[in-house]
């Protein structure tokens, strides 16, 4: 891993936290009480918020485990969040110790934690940077050292870009990781969806990311596809996480989230 500046110490635990509510939701211990408390209020208001989690999850590595079977052996984690079971260098290594992994976020909190988990390791690290800032992120040392883009890569934003206002261009953000990939490359999405809400609950889910501080985006099928700009999706096309490639029985979809992935042909 290559030496870097010290983190930014801008962790407030009296705040909720979206990673740190994701973690919550999925069993996990790095959360404080403000996450839980925002978390079960969720939770109350609207009781399937918690499959979605799980979904959002499953899906992950699903795609993960679908791109390795594609041959796909170098992974970008675009909005990485707090490890958790299964996360993606965990699946890749099973099959294939050599191939590469690099988990970006823009909340040092997780960045610390990969970077903690994976010091010994020489093919996977996590990097502190901004995905609206694509072009820094390519350029990064390590991701320059770990991944090669004259081979297929597999680039996962999961659960990432309805975090991204409309003003900040989240196609031109899509469109910038994917022009240097080459044929062969993937791309897996999953976002929240406008779609099936009604509009008191469309309230309480825009004042609770208000009061969170968190930004969040719904946006419709249509819109969502539309971020992909030129990548075609493949089978079966954008769908409720379950309902994509499924290797399980699984409960009802939440409703709360669209996935999808795309290739670079």
């Amino acid at each position: 891993m290559a030496d870097r500046e010290p983190l930014p110490r801008r962790i407030n635990a009296t705040a909720p936290n979206d990673a740190r509510m994701y973690d919550y939701a999925l069993g996990g211990k790095d959360n404080y009480s403000a996450d839980r408390v925002a978390s079960e209020r969720v939770v109350a208001a609207l009781p399937t918020a918690i499959n979605a989690v799980r979904e959002n999850r499953q899906f992950m590595r699903r795609a993960v485990r679908h791109m390795l079977s594609l041959g796909i052996r170098q992974f970008l984690d675009l909005g990485c969040g707090l490890p958790g079971r299964g996360n993606v260098h965990e699946l890749v290594h099973e099959k294939d110790p050599e191939a590469t992994v690099v988990y970006i976020d823009n909340d040092p909190v997780p960045v610390t934690h990969f970077q903690a988990l994976l010091s010994s390791s020489t093919t996977a690290t996590a990097i502190h940077a901004d995905i609206r800032r694509p072009d820094e992120i390519l350029s990064d040392p390590d991701v320059t050292r770990l991944i090669d883009f004259s081979r297929p890569v597999g680039v996962l934003m999961v659960a990432v870009l309805h975090y991204i206002v409309d003003a900040d261009d989240p196609a031109g953000i899509v469109a910038a990781f994917s022009e240097p990939l080459v044929p062969g490359s993937h791309l897996a999405i999953c976002h929240f969806t406008s779609e099936g809400w009604g509009p008191e609950d469309l309230d309480f889910l825009n004042g609770l990311a208000e009061g969170a501080g968190v930004p969040v985006v719904l946006r419709d099928r249509k819109q969502i596809t539309a971020l992909l700009g030129g990548l075609d999706l493949i089978e079966p096309g954008l769908v409720l996480p379950p309902r994509w490639r499924p290797d399980r029985p699984a409960r009802a979809p939440s409703g709360w989230l669209l996935a999808g992935m795309s290739r670079k042909g």
